[in-house]
């Protein structure tokens, strides 16, 4: 079944309002994009809209928080992270104080609206910030699954959303936990470590990969930061080879937590799948993953060049 993050994000937000008494949603002009205006009509007292003034929000956001308040702020992710980032730092993160960011429209699958609004850095920004917890959520049941565990931390977190739809990965609301990571395929040629919606192009690779006589392992790491460090090294120490797979730059974003991982502990021949150093353009999100190189197809190549290279080393 394919389902909406965005009906994911509006249906958590409705139910946590039967359990948590002390949360409002802050937007920038944004609730109706987000399928917010149910939750908007029926809890008018629990939504704050800022206008198209993200800087002021996450002030906002940021003062609430010192008074019991926990606010969760909800957005395209080019505007939740990097056009208030000074907020996001001096003013959140800084004093460590209890804001939650839930971006949606991350990443190359906002298709048509163009580079401007394709956040394919968000990860290695929000990562690089001391307190901040970093999530992405594979499909809709994660996505409930990942507020739910947000709200029961204290602290920033920051959660990345698709734009729209995603292919059902769990049958059930998994456990969500901070630092976790899910082992959905065993394999023992080579690992697939994913996030987001590549984690479903990854499991297609995979398939790919075993019409040929490779097994290749598929990691969800849903949490970027803390990295479920114990699993990858396991998983690198029996495959011996990896591929890191994002819909986001290849620089310092889940790729780089998995490389700064391997340097220190375990190192591993590793490739990376992503954005290579470059913005994305307009196009639909199948067109955009194919030219920039986001398809099964691709990580099934990539993942042949793991192995290949780890041939040599033996």
């Amino acid at each position: 079944m394919i389902r909406s993050f965005r009906d994911a994000l509006r249906d958590s937000l409705m139910a946590l309002v039967e359990t948590n008494k002390d949360f409002v949603v802050l937007n920038a002009d944004s609730a109706r994009v987000l399928n917010l205006d149910i939750f908007k009509a029926t809890y008018p007292d629990r939504i704050f809209c800022y206008g198209i003034s993200e800087a002021d929000m996450l002030s906002a956001a940021a003062g609430l928080s010192t008074t019991g308040i926990v606010p969760i702020v909800v957005g395209f992710s080019m505007f939740v992270t990097e056009k208030p980032f000074e907020q996001i730092r001096q003013s959140i993160c800084y004093p460590n104080l209890n804001v939650k960011i839930i971006a949606t429209h991350a990443g190359l699958c906002v298709g048509q609206d163009g580079a401007t609004h394709q956040t394919l850095e968000d990860l290695t920004v929000m990562r690089s910030l001391p307190n901040m917890k970093v999530f992405v959520a594979a499909d809709a049941a994660q996505t409930t699954a990942a507020i739910q565990a947000m709200m029961a931390y204290k602290g920033p977190c920051y959660l990345r959303l698709g734009r729209d739809t995603a292919q059902d990965l769990y049958e059930s609301q998994p456990e969500f936990r901070i630092g976790g990571s899910d082992l959905l395929r065993d394999g023992g040629d080579v690992t697939l470590a994913a996030c987001g919606l590549m984690v479903d192009q990854s499991l297609q690779a995979a398939e790919l990969l075993a019409a040929e006589g490779i097994q290749a392992t598929v990691l969800n790491l849903y949490s970027v930061k803390p990295l479920d460090e114990q699993m990858l090294l396991a998983q690198a120490q029996k495959t011996g080879a990896l591929v890191t797979v994002e819909d986001h730059t290849v620089l310092g974003g889940l790729g780089g937590a998995v490389a700064e991982t391997l340097a220190r502990y375990l190192p591993t021949p590793i490739e990376f799948v992503g954005t290579q150093d470059t913005f994305g353009e307009s196009g639909t999100q199948d067109e955009l993953f194919q030219k920039y190189g986001l398809t099964a197809i691709h990580i099934a190549n990539a993942a042949r060049r793991a192995v290949a290279r780890k041939a040599t080393r033996t």
